[in-house]
């Protein structure tokens, strides 16, 4: 056998056994590259003589066709290959459901569906959002609010106190949003319309209550507000958030340090049912406590009582969430269960807004 012959068989060899697209395309380089077996050969050519250039130059130039040709036809039959292997592997199967989307799997937590509400209803009556630190000082959170040290009121508030600093000071996680209305009145001029949607702390937990929940106050602040203006704020509020067209609302005396009169509000509700309906019925359930800003709390903001008067109230964002949607146990607010999101969470996609309706 010539060194011809036998170069074809080796490559014819390596043409066979090679198993994929590169393994033949390795082949090619080896045998026709620019440095390959055969080229190498076709170099020669320039060195022989006539007479053999027509013969043993004819004989390379054949064994270059076929070689080709072979690696040609096997790299298409590998081609082919890989694609039906691929075509195996990644088969699917169009009887399985269509997976939904993760926009549509998702939940909104009834927590951060009900701020998303309140704020377009506020924002609607012309309030901007303000916000502060959860750690506070005692002056933001109590004194400034016309709590005096010593004060009974203090009581009220079961304080989560943190480790005096280095001056001695201990401070606390806020005990309500009531401190960022005193940061507000610091740094900006009224008139103020401002609602205060945030974490509160207090060492409380039981069905109804928990460490850490949620508030939110409101404050107005010019030369004019009044009662008047008060009720009806709560009012439209109570309208907007319980999607109902009218509602009764009791005022009843109360007591808070930060406002001079304080009275709690009362909603009419009907309880006959499993769901509490608002607006209906000859039941009541008190919702929020408000009143007009006490002169010592205008100045400790900085502001002048003979000259500015104002009023805020707050609520418990869980309390009315629980409320509105019928949910029995505040606790689960904070378990993190798949399932109880999937039952009371909301669309990620449906954004609250009182023309297309809060929650709908």
């Amino acid at each position: 056998m010539s060194d011809l012959d036998q170069l074809k068989s080796s490559i014819t060899a390596d043409i066979v056994a090679a198993s994929d697209e590169a393994a033949i395309e390795a082949v090619r380089v080896n045998a026709l590259g620019k440095k390959g077996s055969i080229s190498e050969l076709l170099k020669t050519l320039g060195s022989m003589s006539p007479e053999e250039r027509q013969t043993r130059g004819a004989a390379i130039n054949q064994i270059k066709a076929e070689v080709a040709d072979a690696i040609t036809s096997r790299k298409s039959a590998l081609k082919d290959e890989a694609i039906n292997a691929r075509l195996a592997r990644e088969t699917v199967d169009v009887t399985l459901p269509v997976r939904s989307s993760p926009a549509e799997r998702g939940r909104i937590h009834p927590i951060t569906q009900i701020i998303d509400e309140i704020t377009a209803i506020f924002g609607d009556m012309g309030f901007s959002i303000a916000e502060g630190p959860d750690i506070e000082t005692d002056h933001y959170n109590f004194t400034a609010l016309n709590f005096p040290v010593g004060h009974p009121a203090r009581e009220m508030h079961d304080t989560f106190f943190l480790p005096p600093d280095a001056n001695g000071e201990r401070k606390v996680l806020r005990t309500h949003t009531s401190p960022v209305q005193i940061r507000t009145m610091e740094t900006q001029k009224p008139p103020i319309r401002i609602i205060i949607p945030g974490k509160t702390y207090r060492q409380d937990s039981d069905a109804t209550h928990s460490p850490m929940f949620h508030q939110v106050e409101g404050l107005v602040i010019d030369k004019t507000a009044n009662v008047a203006h008060m009720r009806w704020v709560l009012e439209e509020f109570c309208k907007a958030f319980f999607e109902v067209p009218s509602v009764n609302m009791r005022f009843r005396p109360s007591f808070f340090p930060f406002t001079e009169p304080s009275v709690e509000v009362d909603i009419q509700c009907d309880r006959s049912g499993d769901v509490i309906k608002f607006g209906e019925g000859t039941d009541w359930m008190e919702i929020l406590g408000c009143g007009m800003v006490h002169p010592n709390v205008l100045r400790a903001g900085g502001l002048d009582p003979d000259v500015y008067q104002g009023f805020a109230w707050g609520m418990g964002l869980d309390r009315i969430a629980m409320l509105k949607y019928g949910m029995p146990d505040l606790r689960d607010f904070f378990n993190a269960d798949v399932r109880w999101m999937n039952h009371y969470g909301f669309r990620p996609l449906d954004m609250p807004t009182l023309f297309g309706g809060l929650s709908a």
